[in-house]
């Protein structure tokens, strides 16, 4: 199985189980290598701290020159992740670079929980209520982090 994969995924799974980020882990699956179970830990400074989230991370077959996808499970209050866990982040779409890497990617999930964006956001709604009531919108991404988000 492992042995049909590109170099570079087999290099970049290597350091992410050597060297993982802090917060953050990524665990190929053990029948799909191009598939991970991925945790991210709230960061402390946001209203998402205390929660662990779980997402999922896949390779598509022309990864790098295609971003990968990357969604969230754990149901989470946030302006640019909708209903289903998928999640605006720009490098996800427009600004992907095959010089990224998945632990790029990762990081900049984990620093859009510590910087919500509602002027680019994925939940309009939730959007609106962060930028009309953000301290409503935060008490509520608190409420859902220990609904949802308790590892």
């Amino acid at each position: 199985m492992a042995s049909q994969l590109p170099r570079r995924i087999i290099k970049e799974t290597q350091r992410l189980l050597a060297d993982p980020v802090p917060g953050i882990s990524a665990n190929p699956d053990e029948s799909n290598a191009r598939y991970f179970h991925v945790m991210i830990a709230g960061p402390d400074d946001s209203p998402f701290a205390g929660g662990v989230f779980k997402l999922e991370l896949f390779l598509p077959e022309e990864y790098p020159m295609a971003a990968p996808k990357v969604r969230f499970m754990t149901k989470i209050y946030h302006p640019n992740i909708d209903k289903l866990g998928r999640i605006c982040l720009d490098i996800l779409k427009d600004k992907w670079s095959p010089a990224l890497q998945i632990r790029t990617v990762l990081l900049s999930i984990q620093a859009l929980l510590s910087a919500p964006n509602p002027e680019d956001p994925l939940a309009t709604d939730v959007a609106e209520q962060w930028k009309t009531n953000e301290a409503e919108a935060i008490k509520t991404a608190k409420q859902w982090t220990l609904s949802y988000a308790q590892a």
